[in-house]
């Protein structure tokens, strides 16, 4: 990943965006709350995704959702009726990785899925150490009590936390679900520690590695999500354009008090036309 930069640009610096998405040449996308809501997909997204190969924008599923590992994103893509490969899907995880990798840390006392443990350990990060260097916290929506006692002790002994993204909810059509950032202020309450990194967005390397893989500007390249303090804030990090979508976390009350700069906002990706409306 590309160390974490900041590339904000004024508005000025940024060309205008209106719903065509003209001039735009890849577009990375959220996915909870913005594609769909839990095994849901969010009316007009399917059109949307067929516009934008229609148009020639690459497009990219981004997601701090560390529940699932790359595997079985894709499938779950593929099982809503959008054709995905590995290459396609952008993790918090793997932004974690990344970071276990620069700090030399392969012993790990992993809180998180079975998805995840799997990514760790296929590349040589051991998730059970007996002597962890540090706790790994990923959305884990296989939590059990033993997990968070575990954790718990390691820390009181000293082990520092790192956390795969800071999000505090996960969308659902229920409602906001406890994510990460709840677990953080958990372990926060128990322990007194808070987390030495938090990986994911709003990191701007999350995105900034495949905008140069690509040879294109940040500003022919824009972030859709649903929030304003991972998603447009890291748009606003990398230099991209940010779109806000209404459909997840945010609400136009929210945009009020905001310190983020989304370059359009709109209800939905169905509002997105990529071609003359």
């Amino acid at each position: 990943m590309v160390p974490v930069q900041d590339n904000r640009a004024s508005v000025g610096d940024l060309m205008t965006l209106d719903k065509t998405l003209a001039g735009i040449k890849a577009i990375f996308l959220d996915l909870d709350g913005t594609i769909y809501l839990g095994d849901t997909l969010i009316e007009g997204s399917l059109d949307f995704l067929a516009r934008l190969e229609e148009a020639g924008i690459k497009r990219y599923f981004l997601s701090n959702n560390s529940s699932r590992s790359v595997k079985q994103y894709v499938a779950k893509l593929d099982g809503m009726g959008i054709p995905a490969t590995a290459d396609d899907v952008l993790l918090s995880t793997h932004d974690l990785l990344a970071w276990l990798d620069g700090e030399e840390v392969t012993e790990t006392y992993l809180v998180g899925t079975e998805g995840m443990r799997e990514m760790l350990e296929e590349a040589g990060v051991s998730t059970e150490s007996a002597d962890p260097q540090y706790v790994v916290l990923g959305y884990d929506t296989e939590i059990t009590y033993e997990k968070l006692s575990r954790a718990s002790v390691l820390m009181h002994r000293g082990v520092p936390l790192v956390v795969s993204h800071p999000d505090m909810v996960c969308p659902s059509p229920d409602g906001g679900l406890p994510d990460t950032g709840a677990y953080m202020a958990l372990f926060e309450a128990t322990t007194g520690v808070k987390p030495a990194h938090v990986t994911g967005k709003p990191n701007a390397g999350m995105i900034l590695h495949k905008v140069e893989e690509l040879g294109l500007e940040p500003r022919q390249c824009a972030m859709v999500g649903d929030r304003l303090y991972t998603d447009m804030e890291m748009a606003d990090r990398a230099g991209v354009h940010g779109v806000l979508v209404l459909s997840g976390e945010a609400t136009r009350e929210d945009l009020v008090a905001a310190t983020q700069n989304p370059s359009l906002v709109v209800g939905s990706v169905a509002e997105l036309c990529c071609r003359s409306c």
